[in-house]
């Protein structure tokens, strides 16, 4: 049978490490999970209720592809109540979740072939989605002074499309309101498109994350419920677009997804009313957060960029490997403890990097915290 060179994608290796973990506890060991980007919470208890209602009364049919009118209406209201923006319902985009959001993204924005930069390091879907579309993924070597985040420096009259994150998979950092500004701009002088993955909003530490929304119209964000919402299971996210782009996307959405998850719509709209207990999952964060800041260096990473947002803190580990995956392996198999390596996010220097991701309960990051120290006092024996 043939097999078509755009499969050909570089695997999700956090995947494989969740892979290894799981194996790990079958054979009967007790693994602290600081791999996985996802809460260690349930959907909200609003949002399971309302589904469970609605199942009774509804056969939970196809929605129309943009979705339905009432949680795009209650996403709209969202903008103005996190970032005082007045957006219509039409420009919004419910999607099975931010994965088909950059599907639709990059369909509707570019040309078989063209160039899209991502700051290195960065969610590998994104190079991974952009290769299986036929387009090219130009990876920006983003610093450790420019918090990881691209800059206009980095921009080229070359690039159709420019795609960043804030806060960012998987350092965490944030674009101030002056950056995203200055890179909006200058996408805008030179005709290429910018996209914002704003999954993370809602999860920050100090000043809150600015919308690439509250600056032009002219751009497309894409969020999800996965994060902030606690529903990565569930496969619902969304996207904005300039109102030129609807149609575009709506075709292309009826033919490649017909419509997002209906129950999961279903729960997304009662979730977005469900804010008590979703700022108290943010305030675990925090605190795990703190752990963390305060206990690696003690199990030997110290070189790390404090995170603005999210629930990830990226190390350097250059001083102690040149192989993170290796590093990572060892880990797993002598502490117990499951954590991602850097490669996933930069094929150029995430030999040297480790993800460590905090979003479970504040036990299981105390003691994985716990196993990393005596660790890291064993290896230095």
């Amino acid at each position: 049978m043939r097999i078509s060179s755009r499969g050909a994608v570089e695997p999700f290796i956090v995947m494989d490490v969740m892979e290894a973990a799981r194996k790990a506890e079958d054979a009967g060991r007790h693994i602290i999970h600081m791999e996985v980007g996802q809460p260690g919470t349930s959907a909200p208890d609003g949002a399971r209720k309302a589904l469970a209602e609605t199942m009774e009364r509804d056969a939970l049919g196809y929605t129309v592809a943009l979705g339905l009118p009432e949680l795009r209406a209650r996403i709209a209201q969202l903008y103005h109540d996190w970032y005082g923006v007045t957006l219509s319902p039409e420009r919004v985009v419910v999607t099975a979740g931010s994965s088909a959001a950059f599907q639709l993204a990059f369909l509707a924005l570019f040309e078989t072939g063209e160039k899209v930069a991502i700051g290195d390091p960065g969610y590998p879907s994104y190079r991974n989605i952009l290769k299986a579309l036929g387009l090219t993924p130009v990876g920006l070597q983003t610093p450790e002074a420019a918090r990881f985040q691209p800059t206009t420096g980095d921009l080229s009259d070359d690039l159709a499309g420019l795609l960043v994150a804030s806060p960012a998979n998987p350092t965490g950092t944030m674009l101030d309101r002056a950056a995203l500004a200055e890179l909006i701009e200058a996408c805008t002088a030179r005709d290429i498109a910018f996209i914002s993955d704003e999954i993370y909003h809602g999860i920050q530490y100090g000043a809150r994350a600015v919308s690439a929304l509250e600056i032009s119209d002219d751009v497309i964000v894409i969020n999800s419920f996965s994060k902030y919402f606690s529903m990565t299971g569930w496969r619902v996210g969304w996207m904005v677009v300039p109102e030129s782009h609807i149609r575009q996307v709506e075709r292309l959405a009826q033919n490649l997804f017909i419509c997002a998850p209906h129950a999961s719509q279903v729960a997304a709209l009662a979730a977005m009313d469900c804010t008590d207990e979703l700022d108290a999952n943010c305030q675990v964060y925090a605190a795990n957060r703190q752990l963390l800041l305060d206990g690696l260096p003690d199990a030997g990473f110290d070189r790390i960029a404090p995170p603005d947002g999210a629930f990830y803190i990226y190390a350097d580990v250059s001083d102690m490997t040149d192989d993170s995956r290796a590093l990572a392996d060892e880990i797993l198999r002598d502490a117990g403890v499951s954590v991602t390596p850097g490669l996933d996010f930069d094929p150029v220097r995430g030999h040297q990097t480790l993800r460590f991701s905090y979003a479970r309960s504040t036990e299981d990051i105390a003691e994985g915290l716990k196993r990393l120290k005596n660790w890291h006092a064993a290896r230095a024996k």
